[in-house]
């Protein structure tokens, strides 16, 4: 669906009386139907009778599933509504022609990918996945030619993307070398019952440079440098697509590794009885082995196996209270507001990993709700700075382009003037400081109760820490819109030439979908605990069908 609407368009950007007649906006409200409809086609293949198994397609490069249709369909949603975002008005109508048709064909591009990745059980296709994703992104961020901070992070994501790209080539290549196997299917069951130590040698560090690779996609400590410069020099109706579309669709794929790894592995711990047996204790049952009957290969195969589930578990519980403590550190440094929420996603992305490292029924739930509460609230949040944008440029606007608000103190009084969105902005805030009964407290605690439950009490207390100094910078932002403006400033505020008045009054203006989708999510995220069973009972049957499977 997605590449044939990919081909109409490109025929439509090639024919001189589409772009001539046809409203530019009429390009992204088109992409949003498009999104719209693959998404009810995706939610419809659940009702596929054997998809609970999972269903092959394309000669085994794809795996169609329940978690993988369901989580493409909430990927395509809220890839519409970030485009019903786009700005109606630009500086150059030939240009913002342009700028539509370029975003739509590159977001439909990226999506593409996106979906594609959610879906792949081979190396082969997870490595052409990711890249048509990457590729989108690198151009997206570029979007806008005309700015040099714009082409410099699209230049700076495109060649540290580039080189988490090799890492995960380079690990797919050793996978191959010691497997001769692509097809995930093929690897799991490999690894259940492989006599050769070596090849398990093998296998685990191309499974480690391929999680290293996807670790510096997500922007996951401590490989986040590039994330802040890149987040706050794009546009930032380009940065609302870089912190949520690709981190949904690698960490889906993390968790199909992840889990099916320590799931057909079996192997949690080894140790040696004092009647000579080796114990190994799997998720299914215990099996004692005599040790006299084991060859010196496959006790050491047995001990191998055991420690490369416990080194990917290791790799991911390290990033994970890394990007706790930088993100949350960091972050209280922040002036400019992207930076911050830069380093708010990278904080957050330690409470994800830490539940993906955990890997049990329970965490892998939290993990799913995570994933979304994340997205519905850091849509909402983008969608308000947006919005107050425009409110903004409409007071005091020189030109008909829409300026981005970039620092913090831009926000300052604008309660008094926008209370709506101030206070909608304010909630989503607080949801994301983990303020309850907010949605987002909700997300925190499952996570939190699934660590300490599985033992990881220390991570536990450390995420707690982080999630108390983190709301100090959650509140400095809530402080700056409660803050009224002093004497000076508001004469400064309105002393603009009479000249630009007529250009204010035709400057763009919130659409009413704008409004009702920021409404509806802020409503989503305050009264999540009138009706929570829509979303848990989800996350709960997708977490079982991992484990049933």
């Amino acid at each position: 669906m997605i590449f044939i609407s990919i081909l109409t368009l490109i025929v439509a950007k090639a024919l001189p009386s589409f772009n001539s007649n046809l409203s530019p906006i009429y390009f992204t409200r088109i992409s949003a139907i498009i999104f719209l409809y693959a998404g009810a086609l995706s939610f419809n293949a659940l009702y596929i009778q054997s998809i609970g198994s999972g269903i092959g397609i394309y000669s085994g490069l794809f795996h169609v599933t329940q978690i993988s249709a369901l989580i493409e369909t909430f990927l395509l949603i809220i890839g519409s509504l970030i485009l019903i975002a786009w700005p109606l008005i630009q500086k150059n109508y030939k240009t913002y022609i342009n700028y539509c048709t370029d975003y739509s064909l590159i977001v439909l591009f990226s999506t593409l990918g996106a979906t594609l990745l959610i879906s792949s059980s081979d190396l082969v296709s997870m490595y052409l996945s990711i890249e048509l994703q990457s590729f989108g992104l690198y151009v997206l961020s570029t979007l806008y030619r005309d700015s040099e901070s714009s082409t410099s992070a699209g230049l700076k994501y495109f060649l540290l993307g580039g080189l988490s790209s090799c890492l995960i080539l380079l690990g797919a290549g050793l996978i191959y070398a010691f497997t001769g196997l692509t097809n995930f299917e093929s690897i799991y069951s490999l690894i259940s019952v492989s006599e050769v130590n070596y090849i398990i040698q093998g296998l685990s560090l191309g499974l480690v440079i391929i999680i290293v690779g996807f670790l510096f996609k997500i922007a996951a400590a401590p490989l986040h440098n590039w994330s802040p410069d890149v987040y706050d020099d794009t546009p930032t109706i380009v940065t609302i697509w870089l912190t949520i579309m690709p981190k949904i669709s690698i960490l889906i794929l993390l968790l199909e590794l992840i889990t099916q790894i320590g799931f057909i592995g079996g192997l949690t711990s080894l140790t040696i009885s004092s009647s000579g047996y080796v114990e190994l204790f799997g998720l299914a049952a215990n099996i004692n082995l005599d040790l006299s009957n084991l060859s010196y290969i496959s006790a050491l195969n047995i001990i191998g196996t055991d420690n490369s589930i416990n080194l990917l578990k290791n790799l991911l519980l390290i990033s994970s209270i890394l990007s706790l403590i930088i993100g949350t550190v960091v972050g209280l440094a922040q002036t400019k507001i992207k930076r911050l929420l830069a380093y708010s996603t990278i904080s957050h992305i330690g409470f994800i990993l830490l539940a993906l490292a955990i890997n049990t029924e329970q965490s892998i739930d939290s993990l799913i709700f995570y994933i979304i509460q994340y997205s519905i609230t850091n849509l909402n949040i983008f969608l308000i700075i947006i919005a107050l944008s425009y409110v903004i440029n409409n007071q005091k606007i020189k030109d008909l382009n829409i300026k981005d608000i970039r620092f913090i103190a831009e926000l300052k009084g604008q309660f008094f003037s926008n209370p709506i969105l101030s206070l909608s902005l304010a909630i989503c805030l607080f949801s994301m400081a983990g303020i309850p009964p907010l949605i987002g407290f909700f997300s925190k605690q499952f996570v939190l109760y699934s660590a300490v439950q599985s033992g990881y009490n220390f991570i536990a207390l450390v995420a707690i820490l982080v999630s108390v100094v983190s709301a100090s910078y959650y509140l400095k932002i809530v402080k700056v819109l409660y803050t009224e403006n002093t004497v000076e400033e508001t004469t400064n505020t309105e002393a603009l030439p009479s000249v630009q008045e007529g250009v204010a009054s035709s400057a763009t203006i919130l659409t009413n979908f704008h409004s009702f989708l920021i409404s509806t999510l802020t409503l989503s995220i305050l009264f999540f605990i009138l009706k929570p069973s829509l979303i848990l009972n989800s996350t709960q049957l997708l977490s079982l069908s991992l484990f049933n499977f």
